[in-house]
């Protein structure tokens, strides 16, 4: 999901969340709470100090 909204790892054109709720079959709310928790996982990985500058 990360990766589809933020257009990483592509042509880096970022699809918006409708467009990823149609491809794993969810609602644009879903695919936002899934990003979410994924983006909370991710600063819970990087140290503090890389965390602060990136978020």
């Amino acid at each position: 999901v990360v990766v589809r909204h933020f257009g990483l790892g592509r042509d880096g054109a970022g699809e918006t969340l409708e467009q990823i709720g149609k491809v794993f079959g969810v609602t644009k709310e879903r695919v936002r709470q899934i990003e979410r928790g994924a983006l909370a996982k991710l600063r819970q990985a990087l140290p503090a100090s890389t965390a602060e500058l990136l978020f």
